[in-house]
């Protein structure tokens, strides 16, 4: 399924992802050796149950960003985005554990045509991401540089 085009969105637009994921040890290893982070509150579970108040290592919170991000993609902007112009107000709320299965919610805070480009447009999107308990574990607002369908008529 195509994304969306810049005028397809609308202020106040919600989707709910049907994507849902099972974060793995795998990806969180993977993630965190990849990106060069060798923190032992992500690796190392000896450390984890016995140094921390988490019991078990956290998934790398930039993992978390980049799958809630990632989701979100098929339902808004698969093939309509020019280009991410920022990720703003990041904020991680509650830890996510391998096990623990995340689905996606995007709402369209507000849109703008381009003043540069007449075939483009800011769409602002607020991402969340929640566990299988419905707690909030993720959320960021994104600003994505959208193609419009026509160039708007004065």
């Amino acid at each position: 399924m195509p994304g969306l085009y810049f005028e397809e969105f609308s202020e106040g637009q919600i989707f709910k992802h049907p994507i849902r994921r099972t974060v793995t040890e795998t990806d969180n290893v993977l993630f965190s050796t990849m990106t060069m982070n060798p923190a032992a509150l992500h690796l190392d579970h000896h450390y984890a149950a016995t140094e921390t108040e988490f019991g078990k290592p956290l998934v790398n919170s930039l993992f978390t960003l980049g799958l809630m991000i990632g989701i979100s993609v098929n339902d808004t902007t698969l093939g309509t985005t020019i280009a991410n112009l920022g990720m703003n107000d990041v904020v991680f709320p509650k830890p996510v554990f391998q096990g623990d299965t995340l689905r996606i919610e995007t709402k369209v805070l507000s849109k703008r045509r381009s003043k540069s480009r007449p075939l483009a447009g800011i769409v602002t999107f607020e991402h969340k991401a929640y566990n299988q308990h419905g707690d909030e574990v993720a959320s960021c607002t994104r600003q994505a540089f959208m193609h419009a369908k026509s160039v708007e008529e004065a």
